[in-house]
């Protein structure tokens, strides 16, 4: 079957749906087209369901450090079948609802894996759909793993979806996933093993706080290693090795199960770009500055796939924003990610947003640095955490923030101030000078500026 729309997207996540639902309510023909369950990484893998998870480690973590402050007792413990059965009331009715919701406002819903079969037009199964228009915001995926037996590898999804947590995991690669995952499981009672290659986990963050997290994470009994480069994967009877080159040579580190959190890539490769005419540049597509192919003008990029930006649910959101208004109106927004903050949701979580102090140095910029290990700050004191620090760069001309950078008790809400602070120019002194809730933890951004 054929069929002619004004739009096809591909995805149906934080990207795709809005762009869809936004063209429908201007009058479009609309399809959007799916190979997983409608709703996106986000919603279905990724920051929901992780989240649901990680405030879970959270309050174990809370009752562990309060403990001889007050906390008596030793019962609080994770059931992960019941966490588990938790996180699908969130998940599970995501896709059913998104599907409806489609279908309620007159757009064509397609199950399968889209490829491009012409600068116009894409195949989904046995249908082709025509379209003036064709917006790919299909997400990212792990990326390709240069190691013997990476298909003994479970992912991120996989690990969300475990109905009984296993007594040993292997993480390889320390990044998002690791951390986050491994903070969990070590809370839920498993061995949680990260295998890193790289001096420095968590790489987009400040080194001297990852230091920090780093120390806090073996203390609660996650066994990180650096400088230890995978580099084969063995299935066996009973579960997996993972074979490593490390400090000491060639080492053998058994487990249960292990995960693939060495970072994701562009979802680009089943797409068959060169049939649309579409350009790849590097591991994304070839685009202008309205995220528009720069070899094929009828199709748009957004989101995760894009592989510019970070891969983030506010980045996304953003890309659906500008896509939608160039489709409608013409090109003429550009998207704009200054201050986009990241956190990891460990526990403690650890956040960032801006220049890191070596990339500020890099770029020539004169500024002065706050920075220091904060265990004695009441906000960490009074919930009996340890690890907690700030560092804050403060350009010297200009008094605005160039970068901030935290980890302790609710960093993850505090750098969105600071993310503010950096989108609209806001000047540190304005910060200092603003007059804050007490005691709360947003209130020590007075002494970090």
């Amino acid at each position: 079957m054929v069929g002619s729309y004004d739009l096809v997207v591909i995805g149906t996540g934080v990207a795709a749906s809005p762009i869809a639902r936004e063209c429908r309510a201007a009058g479009w023909r609309v399809a959007v087209v799916d190979s997983r369950p409608f709703g996106g990484t986000c919603a279905l893998r990724g920051c929901t369901p992780k989240k649901v998870l990680a405030h879970a480690a959270a309050v174990i973590d809370s009752v562990a450090r309060l403990r001889g402050k007050g906390i008596a007792g030793e019962g609080a413990h994770i059931d992960w079948a019941e966490l588990i059965a938790f996180k699908r009331s969130f998940t599970d009715p995501v896709p059913e609802r998104n599907e409806r919701s489609f279908d309620e406002q007159g757009i064509d819903s397609f199950h399968g894996a889209a490829r491009f079969v012409g600068p116009r037009s894409v195949r989904v199964g046995d249908d082709v759909l025509e379209a003036r228009r064709i917006v790919v915001a299909s997400g990212a995926e792990p990326v390709t793993l240069p190691i013997d037996g990476t298909q003994h590898l479970s992912t991120s999804d996989d690990f969300l979806e475990l109905d009984a947590l296993p007594d040993r995991i292997i993480f390889v690669g320390g990044g998002y996933i690791a951390f986050e995952f491994a903070h969990l499981a070590a809370r839920a009672g498993a061995q949680a093993t990260i295998l890193h290659r790289g001096d420095q986990p968590l790489e987009r963050f400040d080194p001297d706080l990852v230091g920090l997290l780093v120390e806090r994470t073996r203390a609660i009994g996650v066994d990180l290693r650096v400088k230890h480069e995978v580099k084969r994967v063995e299935k066996t009877p009973r579960g997996v090795i993972v074979h490593a080159d490390g400090t000491e040579g060639e080492q053998r580190f058994e487990a249960d199960f292990a995960v693939h959190s060495a970072g994701r890539a562009p979802q680009l490769d089943r797409l068959d770009l060169a049939a649309g005419e579409v350009v790849r540049d590097g591991r994304g597509p070839k685009l202008n500055d309205y995220l528009q192919s720069m070899s094929n003008d009828a199709v748009y990029f957004a989101g995760d796939v894009t592989g510019r930006g970070a891969p983030l649910t506010p980045v996304a959101s953003l890309d659906a924003d500008v896509v939608t208004a160039n489709l409608l109106q013409g090109n003429h927004v550009k998207p704009d990610y200054t201050g986009t903050p990241s956190v990891v949701f460990t526990s403690p979580p650890i956040a960032g947003v801006g220049y890191l102090e070596a990339q500020a140095r890099a770029a020539g910029l004169r500024f002065r640095v706050n920075h220091r290990p904060t265990p004695d700050y009441f906000s960490a004191r009074h919930v009996g955490e340890t690890c907690s620090g700030h560092k804050v760069l403060i350009e010297t001309e200009t008094d605005r923030i160039l970068g901030a950078h935290l980890v302790g008790p609710e960093a993850g809400e505090v750098i969105n101030l600071f993310a503010i602070a950096i989108r609209t120019g806001l000047p540190a002194r304005d910060l200092k000078r603003a007059i804050l809730a007490f005691p709360t933890v947003s209130n020590d951004i007075q002494s970090m500026v």
